[in-house]
């Protein structure tokens, strides 16, 4: 093999790849060497009967199978169940890391009450009685005063018993503010609902396809369930299937690619259509689908004729003619084509456009539900509770409007808008929210434009954070009520990262809690006891132990023992069944006619450019974020070992890399490590340069999951978290943040 740059950077990434999934690099995690840093807070397990344990990783949405070996009482090393449905034996960075979470210092020992100001770290340590009845009378005030739809909840998810557990009690209380944290899932539920009908997560059958088309995907960075797809990527280098990468960066999904198609930021959507019309315009579509199955499919064709020719396509997205005819010919000749998109990990929503546009392409060669396709997955539905009686107090809470407009008749499609609960906070004189709960989520960390989600934070009452570590959202909290660490708690985890099956998995407490913490479920149960009346009614449980096993009725024997079950009879349905839309047909159209207002479709509605922040004159560059498998940037940032593995091109010390074009740097005057003060309409950061030939000239490229604070001295400091540099941008028919990037300017320092 000839080693040119390119070859380089493949290997550079296969070797990342390799030691994540490899067993043997990672002898290093071993019982005596995996706490071999001699941190402070060094275990030092006694020798003693070694046992196993099963339980599932919920430190990202992947939902990994692991097994926990234990010394006596100590958990001391985490691996990957063999044949688990989501990872089959393997464990990414922070899942290898995650006893560093469950030991580390980090932890938050009991129930803590703030005695400073918000994010000032001053805290008292309370008793659990005393922190639950804080709580109780703070709801049965509001509640007295005719104000229950002034409580929300902001989570990470909305499955399982946890989830509706926290839903139950704010519908017997009286608020209808359940609000999860944004996805490209849910981008992609509102495509499938108005494409498919009815409510379904996308599966994708990637272990089966043998073209892979991906719009920014960040295969082996994260996306979707982060040990799976790169085990399906090795499935595809084995079986010759072929990778197209498309996206302005060279990613280290992009350099593993056959080929990496660098694009004008922002112009996917635009791209894909342009492959429709050459695939409508040759023929090339399945046709029995087509005519069969799918409806508008005409009206479909001569607008995308008409508007997204290639000529036309390549002046939009800087992707050659010749290009787009190559890549629609090969998508469509394969016989198991799979489109996919959602920026980096798919951490934000992104456009509905450009999901609806790359989902067509899937329509297009009949390869949905189907073997290598796109399949439509109905939700878990074994939580059978009887219905919550409502007191007048809740009936009436229960018919206030959502704070975030989710449902609403302007944003009917959407579920959650958690973008748009900032600006309604931060729009009123007095908080629409009076008290909020968080868990399994850091918003004030995660979510765009972190000033304003402070500023919201300032102005809501009374806060309460679940965290069982000290992260950004649990310093602004007023108490925190620390949950048991995920290998300390029994939960359900239903499954839904792009799997084409229903799986439920079960964490397990393979450890006894090592503090005064308490199960979420707990505290829900017993705040609902201590309110009294028709709320203490609508949880007939002693704990949540109780509530689970109750739930999950003949399963619990079977997870217990194998960790996860899946459905025996689940299965997607045929073509004739599988579409629930007004025409019981695929909608070509389904998206854009809700951008059209149920009028005629014009080409305008099949694509709405997202239009970023920052007028060019002021700010030539554009600054986009880029998402690495090293760096956790969700509600649990980077435990010490995963920090260390940061590559000194992204982190030197304290200091953060933004990659440059050399191009670029040479009109800016700027070379290899110089110093430089990024400047973006929302905030400004000083970086450092590292010129890189895999972006695009015009672009700069920061990496996310930095910029911590807190307590945690091995993470927090370093680098800049890119949140406070760049601001939501509302799909103005969704509602949902469908920002990608931000103008910037630079200047040398």
């Amino acid at each position: 093999m000839k080693l040119n740059r390119r070859n380089f950077l493949s290997l550079g990434v296969g070797v990342v790849a390799g030691t994540t999934l490899s067993p043997l690099p990672w002898k290093l995690m071993d019982d005596v060497s995996i706490w071999s840093q001699n941190w402070p807070w060094t275990p030092l397990p006694p020798d003693g009967e070694v046992t196993f344990e099963k339980s599932v990783c919920t430190l990202c949405p992947g939902g990994c199978g692991i097994t926990v070996r234990k010394i006596d009482d100590r958990a001391v090393k985490i691996e990957g169940i063999e044949d688990h449905p989501v990872n089959d034996g393997g464990v990414c960075l922070l899942g290898l890391s995650g006893l560093q979470l469950l030991y580390g210092p980090t932890r938050i020992k009991s129930p803590l009450k703030r005695v400073g100001e918000r994010g000032e770290g001053k805290w008292q340590t309370i008793s659990w009685n005393q922190a639950l009845t804080e709580v109780a009378a703070k709801l049965g005030e509001l509640r007295s005063n005719d104000r229950s739809h002034t409580v929300a909840c902001i989570s990470g998810s909305d499955q399982g018993t946890v989830p509706g557990l926290l839903n139950r009690f704010l519908a017997a209380y009286g608020s209808p503010n359940y609000i999860c944290t944004p996805s490209i899932h849910d981008s992609y539920e509102i495509a499938l609902s108005l494409m498919h009908g009815g409510r379904s997560s996308a599966g994708f059958d990637v272990e089966n396809t043998d073209f892979v088309l991906s719009f920014g995907s960040g295969i082996i960075d994260g996306w979707m369930s982060p040990v799976r797809m790169i085990k399906a990527n090795s499935i595809w280098k084995n079986e010759n299937s072929k990778v197209v990468q498309i996206e302005p960066r060279l990613s280290n999904t992009a350099a593993k690619s056959d080929t990496w198609v660098p694009i004008k930021p922002g112009t996917d959507a635009a791209l894909a259509l342009g492959l429709a019309h050459v695939i409508i315009k040759e023929s090339l579509y399945d046709k029995d689908f087509v005519e069969n199955y799918a409806f508008d499919f005409n009206a479909f064709k001569t607008i995308v004729l008409e508007s997204f020719a290639p000529d036309d396509v390549a002046k939009i997205t800087g992707v050659d003619k010749k290009t787009i005819l190559s890549l629609a010919k090969q998508f469509a000749g394969a016989s198991k084509p799979l489109a996919i998109c959602g920026r980096g990990q798919g951490k934000t929503p992104g456009s509905i456009d450009e999901v609806a546009a790359v989902h067509a392409l899937n329509a297009l060669v009949g390869n949905i539900n189907k073997p290598g396709g796109v399949w439509a997955v109905s939700q878990p539905d074994y939580i059978k509770w009887p219905e919550v009686q409502m007191d007048a107090v809740a009936s009436s809470g229960m018919k206030r409007d959502r704070v975030d407009g989710a449902g609403s008749e302007k944003f009917s499609n959407a579920n959650y808008l958690l973008n748009r609960w900032v600006g309604a906070v931060n729009s009123s004189d007095e908080s629409p929210v009076q008290a909020l709960f968080i868990t399994d989520a850091d918003p004030c960390y995660t979510l765009s434009d972190t000033f304003a989600v402070k500023k919201a934070f300032d102005k809501i009452p009374f806060v309460v954070s679940f965290s069982s570590n000290i992260n950004e959202t649990a310093l602004n909290a007023d108490l925190i009520l620390p949950s048991h660490a995920f290998l300390e708690r029994y939960e359900d985890v239903p499954l839904s990262a792009g799997l084409t099956k229903s799986v439920i998995a079960l964490s397990k407490p393979v450890v006894k809690p090592q503090f005064n913490t308490k199960h979420v479920g707990d505290a829900i149960i017993e705040i609902a006891k201590k309110l009294g009346g028709s709320i203490e009614e609508a949880f007939p449980w002693d704990d949540y132990e109780t509530c689970l096993k109750a739930t999950l009725g003949d399963k619990w024997d079977a997870l217990v023992e194998n960790g996860y079950g899946a459905d025996p009879d689940f299965g997607v349905p045929a073509w004739e069944g599988a579409f629930a839309t007004a025409s019981m047909k695929f909608e070509f159209l389904g998206v854009a006619r809700v951008r059209s207002g149920e009028k005629d479709v014009q080409a305008k509605h099949l694509f709405t450019p997202v239009m970023i922040e920052g007028n060019e004159k002021s700010y030539p560059i554009t600054l986009m974020p880029y998402d690495s498998l090293r760096l956790a940037n969700g509600s649990i940032g980077d435990p010490p070992f995963a920090i260390k593995t940061v590559e000194d091109t992204v982190l030197k010390h304290k200091d953060v890399f933004i990659e440059m074009n050399p191009e670029t740097a040479e009109a800016y005057d700027i070379s290899e490590g110089d110093y430089a003060v990024l400047n973006t309409p929302k905030g400004k950061a000083r970086v450092k340069i590292h010129l890189f030939d895999g972006i695009m000239p015009g672009l700069v490229a920061m990496p996310t999951g930095l910029g911590h604070t807190g307590p945690d001295e091995y993470l927090a400091g370093k680098g800049i978290n890119f949140n406070e540099l760049i601001g939501p941008v509302e799909d103005a028919d969704f509602g949902l943040d469908a920002v990608w990037a931000i103008r910037a300017n630079l200047t040398k320092a």
